[in-house]
């Protein structure tokens, strides 16, 4: 089997003391070897064990992605665990759904998963006030490309809440910022992984990735707004942006969110050549030094996000 034929799980989402209703894989040398038969649990040393080893080398074959949908959505739905433990699961299970938006061939099915995931976070954020605080104070300030894309939903979606978006728009709004990068699939790994400065040529590639983008979503189904996020998010209020220069007023309210929570995020992420800022640092930052760039309106807002932040954080 190639490994188009398996999903990579966080081993984290599993930790449970319920049967597993699938079989689980760990990857030795480049090959699948069978851990865990479908109806048997986990030993408790041993997840701890792989946690500290092995933790990103467990996968389900590609066949019992459903199962494993319905088994994370069996233990969202429990009341047995806190709304901390249901932000991990729920960021745990979707990492896997985004790595498979960049990596994998099948596209449409990748772009599909990615609506599941929102709809996800929607569920967690009206069933409980506290849901997209746990998200945000989860966040791992790591600027790889998988980490940097949920980071920056979680944000937008907390920031878009703020702003008075609700329902389809909100939806909206969360794949938009989830697959705003979707762009960078056509762009060389060796730039996207770089450790350093990006090079006059290596940065030429990657300013082409909103176009990238654009083009994929264009073969499929997606709404104008989704693809505004994709496409505008790198554009500014000052006209000096790209693609496209566009003046503020016709840049996409969604795209105007990503923007502010796309820079903020790389501002608190932890690169090689970069010193991250703390969030509050990040945000004057911001709004001083790169001043007329961003929705004034929309970067006083994120400050609201912030406020909360440290208010879950002091109680």
């Amino acid at each position: 089997m190639q490994d188009t034929d398996y999903l990579k799980i966080q081993i984290r989402s599993l930790n449970s003391n319920e049967e597993i209703p699938f079989d689980v894989f760990i990857s030795i040398n480049d090959k699948k070897v069978h851990y865990l038969r479908a109806g048997d649990k986990f030993d408790d040393a041993k997840i701890l064990k792989f946690k500290e080893k092995a933790a990103n080398s467990f996968f389900v074959k590609s066949d019992d992605k459903q199962n494993y949908k319905n088994f994370i959505q069996s233990r969202l739905s429990s009341d047995d665990i806190t709304t901390n433990e249901k932000a991990q699961l729920l960021r745990d299970s979707s990492m896997s759904l985004i790595e498979e938006l960049f990596e994998s061939p099948e596209v449409e099915d990748a772009l599909k998963g990615s609506e599941a995931v929102i709809n996800n976070f929607m569920k967690f954020m009206d069933t409980d006030p506290q849901a997209i605080t746990q998200l945000i104070k989860l966040s791992t300030h790591d600027f790889y490309t998988y980490n940097h894309s949920l980071d920056v939903s979680i944000y937008s979606l907390g920031l878009g809440k703020i702003l008075g978006f609700s329902g389809k728009e909100l939806q909206e709004l969360g794949e938009g910022s989830l697959i705003h990068d979707i762009g960078k699939r056509q762009v060389h790994v060796d730039i996207i992984t770089k450790e350093g400065p990006l090079d006059e040529m290596e940065w030429m590639q990657m300013r082409k990735h909103p176009q990238y983008g654009l083009k994929i979503l264009n073969e499929f189904n997606m709404s104008d707004a989704i693809k505004a996020c994709c496409f505008e998010h790198h554009e500014n209020m000052m006209g000096t942006g790209y693609p496209q220069k566009l003046p503020g007023s016709e840049i996409h309210p969604f795209a105007r969110i990503i923007a502010i929570t796309d820079t903020y995020d790389a501002l608190t992420t932890q690169r090689s050549y970069n010193v991250p800022k703390s969030p509050e640092e990040a945000l004057n930052f911001m709004k001083n030094k790169l001043k007329g760039k961003y929705d004034e309106d929309f970067l006083e807002a994120m400050y609201s996000v912030l406020f909360k932040l440290k208010e879950s954080q002091a109680s």
